[in-house]
This record gives C-alpha cells, structure tokens and sequence, in this order.
C-alpha cells in the first residue's frame, strides 16, 4: 500500500506493514503522532506523563517484532521502568518502579513504543482525571481507562493498553467512538499492575480497528487471536440481549438496539432475541461485594498509611467493602460460578449476543465517568467482550455496541465483532 500523507490515518496493522517493508520509518511515524499530541493535548489531557524526548529517543531504537515501530498509551496501574506509575492517586505521585507490568515487557519485546502513561481514575476505580472527550470536551472519555479511550480517539497513538473491573475498557471505547476488547479473564496477564479486584480485573486494549486489537493483545498475551480482517465462510447467529439492566437504557440506545439488529440482519445473519435466565440478574447485587470488598484488603497499606489521601469517595467504597459480612461476600462470590458455569447454555444456538456497550452517549461534564451497568454483568462472567462504534447519539457523541462470547473463544469473538463493525459501520 502506499503511504499516505496523513500517518496518523493509518491502522497499527498498517503502519507495521509499512515499516518492515522499508516504506516507512518509525521515526516518521512517532513524529506525526507528536504533532498531533502537541496540536490536542492541551484540551484533551490524555497523559498523565509524557515526554516527546523520550518518544522519540524509542523510536530510534525500534525493535523488529510484530509491533514493531508502533506508539501505545500505557494505562498509569500498569509498571513501567522509564516512566513514573501513578495509579491516579496522590498516594504514589512520582514513584518509579523497578520493572514494566508483564504486558508492557512483552509489548517492547514486540517492537512497541511507549508512547507514555494515560490518565486513569484513582486507582482504576474512583475520582476521575482531567481527560475530556476528544469528541466535545464538555463530556466525560469514560473510565476509568479514560486517556487511553481519549488517546487513541484523538490521533495520540494507534493502540493503548486498558483495564477493566466494571466497565473500564468497553465503556470509555464506546464514548470514544473507538474500539475496546477486554478478552477472557487472565488472558493478558496482569503482574505489574495495581490490582484492585482479583476476582475481576482483567487488562484489555483499545485501537481504531478490531484488526488492531487482535494484534496488539494477540502479541502481548502470546495467543494466536486471528485476523479478523479475513472474512468468514458464513454470516453470524445472532442473539440480541437487552440484559436485566435494560431500564438504565438512554432513548438514544433503545433507538440504536433495533437498529443494528435491521442491519445485521440485512447482511445476513440470522438475529434472534435472547434474554439471560432470571437468576442472572443476582451478578448486580454480586459485583459490588466482590469489587469492593476485594479492593478494601488489596489497599491494605493505603488504607493504613495514607488515608487521609484517599478521596472520600473511594474510601466510602472501601469502607462498604470491609464491612460486608463473611457470609455475604461468600455468597457474591457462588453467584459468579455459578452464573460462569451457566452461561455457555445461554448461548446454545448461538456465535455471540449484541448487547449495548453503554446506557447512552457521554454524559455531560468530567466529574463522573458513566454507569458499567452494561459492563460489570459479563466482567463477572469473565467473558470476551468487544465494543465497536454503531453512529451518533442525539448530541452527536459516539454510540457502540458489545459483541459478546464464550470465554476462551476470544478468536472467534474478535472474528464476529469485525463482521459486525462492517454491517453496522
């Protein structure tokens, strides 16, 4: 392909093909990257560190790889050893670890360039950032993989790293107008990362293409994920799940639900409505116990050394957490197997559901980061998931909608969310 004027329009899968061709340069590549950061950044407030020196000293030394020459936004819970880790918190303003997060490692060995580190909510959970939505700044990116969401909407880098205890990763994609995957839990492993919840968090990506996700996370994970730019033998089936949460749906989703079930339709596959069982509905009551009391015992030393820089907010969580009895937390905990254990009989018949990856578009302002309604459900169920944008919303803000799988078959997931990012697209 030849190389356009504009590298910033081009696909991590792209530009990698560009770059081991001798057609571009990496350099090339970053610089245009920096013109844009430096053009945005200022509204947009995607990084919580960033240094274009130390940019471009990383792309001089590229290594071949298959990401190789490629910039990325690194989520700040996740380790970096040039770059401070944050985790959103005053509590670790500065602090320089030792070693990169396992994925961060395996990304450079890969030939990736750490672009910098991206705006998250305290701790992956709580207070927002000053990151705004690159779609109208007056909104929220969603969170709390919030600058990476923004990042890669604005034209900072092609691919970013996320993490996801509610709705972290395929919320904010969604409000971006971008592409989220959180795989299979564990999928991409999580050593290096401030971890909250261990029953839960799982490190996702973001990028402008399903192709793009299946790459960056298939070269960090070491998992053969596929090209989902090859199209399949056959159209998909279908099940449209409107979930136990549907009553939280903006009129801009209840609009958009049907209308994408038309058009999938129209393509070819065969659409059907499928509900989760009634009992499905005990995962709302369940997340929050185990989130929060798992992030109380996690946060063990904040809470003992630094709480008074803890935001109110966040410590009211937390206090939630430490107080909930043995008994219920027990009982949260035989809520998640047993719905894991049920769920593939929920997909008999089927290759995946649509459901919405939001309740609606961003909302106004950056003081809170929107409702995982739609999110924590298959979090819990530890599945793959993929948002891939379906339109504008009333406001003219980006609308998505989350293609869901079995776990362990994150291929065949990212295959059909490609297949229906061209339908609806």
């Amino acid at each position: 392909m030849a190389v356009p004027s504009d590298l910033g329009t081009l696909t991590a899968k792209q530009a990698v093909r560009l770059i081991q061709d001798g057609a571009l340069r990496s350099e090339d590549l970053m610089e245009a990257y920096l013109a844009r950061i430096a053009e945005r950044e200022p509204v947009v407030k995607a990084f919580a560190w960033f240094d274009a020196d130390h940019a471009r000293k990383s792309a001089a030394s590229a290594r071949p790889g298959p990401l190789h020459g490629i910039p990325i936004g690194v989520k700040d819970v996740l380790d970096t050893a040039d770059m401070p880790s944050q985790n959103g918190s005053p509590i670790w303003k500065d602090w320089r670890p030792k070693a990169d997060a396992a994925c961060v490692a395996w990304a450079r060995a890969a030939g990736a360039l750490l672009m910098g580190k991206t705006v998250t909510t305290e701790f992956a959970t709580r207070k927002p950032g000053p990151t705004t939505n690159p779609m109208n700044p007056a909104h929220t990116p969603g969170g709390s993989s919030s600058g990476s969401a923004a990042g890669v909407a604005a034209g900072f880098f092609p691919l970013a790293f996320g993490t996801q205890t509610g709705g972290s990763v395929i919320r904010p994609a969604a409000f971006c107008g971008v592409v989220g995957y959180k795989p299979t839990y564990g999928l991409i492993d999580r050593h290096g990362m401030k971890v909250m919840s261990a029953s839960l968090d799982t490190v996702g990506v973001m990028a402008r293409s399903v192709a793009d996700c299946a790459l960056f996370a298939g070269a960090v994970s070491g998992r053969d994920l596929g090209d989902p730019d090859q199209k399949p033998d056959r159209a998909p089936r279908i099940g449209i799940c409107r979930t136990p949460v549907w009553g939280t749906a903006a009129p801009e989703t209840e609009a958009l639900l049907p209308r994408v079930a038309d058009a999938l339709a129209r393509a070819g596959a065969a659409i059907t409505d499928r509900e989760l069982p009634d009992d499905f509905a005990d995962l709302i009551a369940a997340h929050p116990v185990v989130m929060n009391s798992e992030s109380a015992r996690a946060m063990g030393w904040e809470l003992a050394a630094r709480r008074d820089q803890i935001s109110p907010d966040l410590l009211g969580r937390l206090e939630f957490g430490l107080s909930r009895p043995e008994a219920e937390i027990a009982g949260a905990h035989a809520v998640f197997e047993r719905t894991q254990q049920a769920f593939p009989s929920v997909l008999e018949g089927l290759d995946v559901l649509i459901t919405p990856s939001a309740p609606g578009e961003a909302p106004a302002g950056i003081e809170w980061t929107g409702d995982p309604a739609f999110n924590s459900i298959w979090t819990s169920l530890h599945v793959p998931c993929v948002t891939v944008p379906a339109g504008m919303g009333r406001n003219g803000l980006p609308l998505g909608v989350q293609i869901v799988g079995r776990r362990g078959e994150d291929r065949a997931v990212l295959a059909w969310a490609q297949w229906v990012a061209a339908a609806v697209g």
